[in-house]
């Protein structure tokens, strides 16, 4: 690694913390191990995070980029309210799918005994995404889809839907797919 750029450094770092995130067993991952996979020492990795935290916001980064930038391109190219939540709802799913040791920071199990607000940066987004399942469920509204005074309750439902699938997915060491079967789940969630 020794002829990287120091922006392709902190990439690298963060794709081996993602990638031994995909261990199904979920063991605290420590600084020494993580410099031991890339073949760097310790105060390495500190050259380019302050902390190990930082490291875990440079993944929630990631998610958070990567999430809301699918969402609002959803949004921009489905004008029916119903097909732009059953799309996130897709999206959710299917990221989770492609990138399994994002899914343990999604469900906190990564986050566990590190610095608390890394939780508390999670909680944010869940409620990012509950507001953009709002915003998709009122759109339905004023096209015949559903009430207003459901809309609230409903988000909450399709989020602790999507959570529960990311956390069979995570347990099953990976191997339930969250997005098994999901379309007529989705379909019966969504239903008016």
């Amino acid at each position: 690694m020794a002829s990287t750029k120091p922006g392709q450094r902190k990439l690298q770092i963060l794709q081996a913390l993602a990638t031994m995130l995909e261990q199904p067993k979920g063991e605290k991952i420590t600084t020494a191990a993580l410099a031991a996979r890339l073949d760097v020492s310790e105060a390495a990795l500190y050259r380019h995070f302050a902390s190990k935290a930082q490291m875990f916001e440079g993944l929630i980064e990631f998610i958070e980029s990567s999430v809301f930038g699918l969402i609002n391109q959803i949004a921009e190219n489905e004008p029916g309210g119903v097909d732009q939540a059953h799309a996130v709802l897709q999206m959710l799913l299917g990221f989770a799918a492609n990138n399994p040791g994002m899914t343990r920071v999604l469900i906190g199990d990564a986050l566990v005994n590190e610095d608390e607000r890394l939780q508390l940066r999670m909680n944010q987004f869940y409620d990012k995404v509950e507001l953009a399942c709002k915003q998709s469920l009122r759109l339905a509204v004023t096209q015949g889809h559903g009430q207003e005074a459901d809309v609230a309750a409903r988000a909450s439902l399709l989020v602790s839907y999507v959570v529960g699938r990311w956390h069979r997915f995570a347990k099953s060491g990976f191997r339930h797919n969250p997005t098994e079967g999901t379309a007529l789940q989705i379909s019966l969630l969504l239903a008016a």
